[in-house]
C-alpha cells in the first residue's frame, strides 16, 4: 500500500528543553506540530527527531504497518486461492475484497481526522480499538461461505479497522518527527515491504495445508498476542490542553494550485497502483508457473517496495526536487508494466518486472508527507491536506475492483500480449502509471497558462 502533521490546540503553556542552537531551532519549529501527551498543561517539550521516546513510536508504527497493513496488501494470494475453491470459485467480486480492505483507511481520512484532532486524550484508545476490529474481522471471515461475506468481513471490517489505528498514530508521528519526516514516513511504509517478503508465502503454506478458516483464525491469534502489548508505546508528545479544537479542519490548501496538481497525480496512480498487486499471482499461474512462482513474485514486490520507500523518504527529505520524485515514481512504473509485464511469458521478466515496479510504484506514497507539508502554511494542517490526497486515492483503489472485473478476459493465450486474459489490464495500469506522471510533467512544461486562473504562482 503505503504521511501528514499533527493537530492541536492553540492555548499550550511550554516550557522548552534548552538545546544546542540546530536542535532548538528544530524543537521551536515542530513546536507548531502538537498532539497527544503528558496530562498536565504544563510539560517539557523533548526534541524532534531523535531520542528514545520519538524512536519508540516509530518502532510501534513500524510493527502495526508491518502486520496489520501488510496483510490486506498480500490479499493477492488469498483471491488466488478463493478463486480456485468452492463455494468461492470463478466469482469475479473477489478483487472486491482486496480493495475494500485497503481503501477504507484511505477514503475514512477526511472524517477520522478531526475526531483525533478533537479528543487528543483518546487516540491511544482509538489504536486499541482499531487493532482489536481487525482482529474481530479476521475471526468472522473465517466463517464465511458466500463472497458477500468475505466482502463485509475481511473487506469492510478489516479496512474500517486499519482506518481507526492508523490516523492517530500518523498524528504522533509527525510530533516527533520534522526535518526527518520523509526517512520517517520511508521507515514506516517500508514495513509493508519486509513483511511482504514473508506473508506470500507463509499464507500460501497455511491456506493449502489448513484452508483460509483456520489460517484466519491463526492470523487473528498472531496479531491479538503480537500488536496488542505495543499500544502502550504510542504517546504523543505535546501535552494536552483543556481547550479542544474544532472539528472544521484548515482547507485553505485548496485555494493553492499545487494541492491540484498533487490530487490529480495521486488520483491517476491510485487506480492503477494496485492492479498488479492483485493479479501477479494470478497471472504467474495463467503461465505455467506454480503457486509457489506467484507468491515469490509478491514477496520480491515487497522486498523492492522496502527499498523504494525508504529511498525515496530519504531522498524527499530536500535532496531532491520533491516533482522530481513525483514525476519518476510512476513514470518508470508505467514502462515496467507496458512492457516486463505484458510482454512477460516465463518467470524471468516477471521477476523484474516486479523489482522495478515495487521500487518504484510504492515510493510514492511517502512522498505525501513532503506534499502536505509544501501546501500548507500552517505546519499543524498537513496532516489534513494528507487526508484529501489519501482519500481521492482510496476512490481510485476502489474502482479497481470493478473495473478489473470489467476489463479481464475468460480465455488464455500465453503468446499474446498479456497473455490476452490480462491485457487490458496491464494496459490501464500502465495508462495510469503514465497520465501521474505526465500531470506533472505538464505543470513544468507550462505552469503559468495551465494555471492562470488560479492566480498564484508554481
Amino acid at each position: 500500500m503505503a504521511l501528514p502533521s499533527s493537530p492541536v490546540a492553540h492555548s499550550i503553556v511550554r516550557k522548552e528543553v534548552p538545546l544546542p542552537n540546530k536542535d532548538s531551532q528544530d524543537t521551536r519549529r515542530s513546536d507548531l506540530e502538537l498532539g497527544e501527551g503528558d496530562t498536565s498543561s504544563t510539560a517539557e517539550l523533548l526534541p524532534t527527531d531523535r531520542g528514545a521516546a520519538a524512536w519508540k513510536v516509530l518502532l510501534g508504527a513500524f510493527v502495526f504497518e508491518a502486520i496489520l497493513w501488510g496483510l490486506p496488501l498480500s490479499y493477492g494470494v488469498f483471491q488466488d486461492y478463493y478463486s480456485n475453491i468452492e463455494p468461492f470459485r470463478g466469482n469475479k467480486s473477489l478483487p472486491v475484497v482486496g480493495t475494500l480492505g485497503t481503501s477504507l483507511m484511505f477514503l475514512g481520512g477526511p472524517i477520522l481526522t478531526p475526531i483525533v484532532k478533537r479528543f487528543q486524550r483518546y487516540q491511544r484508545h482509538l489504536i486499541f480499538a482499531g487493532w482489536l476490529i481487525c482482529v474481530i474481522s479476521l475471526v468472522a471471515a473465517s466463517f464465511a461461505t458466500t463472497t458477500t461475506q468475505l466482502i463485509l468481513t475481511q473487506g469492510a471490517l478489516y479496512g474500517f479497522g486499519v482506518l481507526i489505528f492508523y490516523y492517530p498514530i500518523l498524528s504522533m508521528l509527525n510530533e516527533w518527527f520534522v526535518q526527518k519526516r520523509g526517512l520517517a514516513y520511508g521507515v514506516m511504509n517500508c514495513a509493508t515491504g519486509f513483511s511482504g517478503t514473508v506473508f506470500p508465502f507463509a499464507l500460501e503454506k497455511l491456506l493449502q495445508k489448513y484452508g483460509y478458516a483456520i489460517t484466519l483464525r491463526g492470523m487473528a491469534l498472531f496479531i491479538a498476542a503480537l500488536i496488542g502489548p505495543l499500544v502502550l508505546v504510542f504517546k504523543g508528545r505535546a501535552p494536552l490542553t483543556k481547550e479542544k479544537p474544532t472539528l472544521m479542519p484548515d482547507l485553505s490548501f485548496f485555494k493553492k494550485p499545487r494541492f491540484y496538481l498533487y490530487a490529480a497525480s495521486n488520483l491517476f496512480h491510485g487506480m492503477g497502483f494496485y492492479f498488479p498487486l492483485l493479479f501477479l499471482p494470478s497471472y504467474a499461474t495463467a503461465v505455467g508457473l506454480s503457486v509457489e512462482n506467484g507468491a515469490m513474485l509478491l514477496a520480491i514486490v515487497s522486498l523492492a517496495q522496502a527499498a523504494g520507500q525508504l529511498s525515496f523518504g530519504y531522498l524527499s527529505d530536500d535532496r531532491l526536487h520533491l516533482h522530481l520524485l513525483t514525476f519518476m515514481s510512476p513514470f518508470v512504473s508505467a514502462v515496467a508494466c507496458f512492457t516486463f509485464w505484458g510482454f512477460s511469458h516465463t518467470l524471468a521478466p516477471l521477476i523484474v518486472f516486479s523489482l522495478i515496479y515495487g521500487f518504484f510504484a510504492a515510493g510514492y506514497v511517502v512522498l505525501w508527507a513532503r506534499m502536505g507539508m509544501q501546501i500548507n502554511e500552517d505546519p499543524k494542517e498537513a496532516l489534513t491536506s494528507w487526508t484529501f490526497l489519501a482519500f481521492e486515492k482510496g476512490v481510485g483503489n476502489v474502482l479497481t475492483g470493478p473495473i478489473s472485473a470489467a476489463l479481464i478476459s475468460q480465455s488464455v493465450t500465453v503468446s499474446s500480449y498479456g497473455i490476452a486474459r490480462y491485457k487490458n489490464i496491464v494496459l490501464f495500469a500502465g495508462a495510469c502509471m503514465l497520465l501521474s506522471s505526465l500531470v506533472v510533467a505538464f505543470w513544468h512544461l507550462n505552469p503559468r497558462r495551465t494555471w492562470s486562473r488560479l492566480s498564484e504562482k508554481s
